[in-house]
């Protein structure tokens, strides 16, 4: 399977700025309605706003480009070598973008298997983009790709990851029933 490269990252952050159809994830909108079902509380490690020692990374979709995109500034805590990211790290964030992407096909898909390339170090408390696109869809199996990047564009950490589309209902009903 041959990496695709993503969209040029100034382009994207660009996009991002100038696009009409811009819109937050579910589980990032403070719906601020009663009227309203409430949701179950999102305890993600990765982008759960519930979730007081998680990441609250917040990606937002082009769907015109067709990715998901979120902005972050890595935090000392999530060190690993001096000044620069643990590993682990890297690879829930890349998950977490190839995550995202299943959205534009309006499923929920769950990571089957994931390979990543850890290019050069990721830096702390610098602005870092990530991506994530599909690749490929047959079936149930939807093949995504996710990149970290730097200011000047750079690609430091990349992803591929093989995602099976579930029905919720079926496979957490007895976590979605209770509150």
């Amino acid at each position: 399977m041959a990496f695709l490269p993503v969209t040029n990252c100034r382009n994207v952050l660009e996009s991002r700025f100038a696009m009409s159809k811009r819109k937050p994830l579910h589980g990032h909108v403070s719906r601020g309605h009663s009227t309203r079902v409430k949701r179950p509380q999102n305890h993600c490690f990765a982008c759960g706003k519930d979730n007081p020692h998680g990441m609250h990374l917040k990606f937002y979709i082009d769907e015109v480009k067709r990715v998901a995109v979120c902005n972050v500034k890595l935090a000392r805590r999530y060190q690993g070598p001096p000044g620069h990211a643990h590993g682990g790290i890297i690879a829930v964030i890349l998950d977490e973008a190839m995550g995202k992407i299943n959205k534009l096909s309006n499923v929920i898909a769950l990571t089957k298997s994931m390979n990543v390339e850890y290019l050069k170090p990721v830096p702390l408390g610098q602005p870092l983009t990530v991506t994530g696109r599909a690749q490929n869809i047959v079936g149930r199996e939807h093949t995504n790709l996710a990149e970290i990047t730097n200011q000047a564009g750079e690609v430091l950490a990349r992803s591929t990851g093989l995602f099976i589309a579930v029905d919720v209902a079926k496979m957490f009903s007895k976590y979605l029933g209770a509150s």
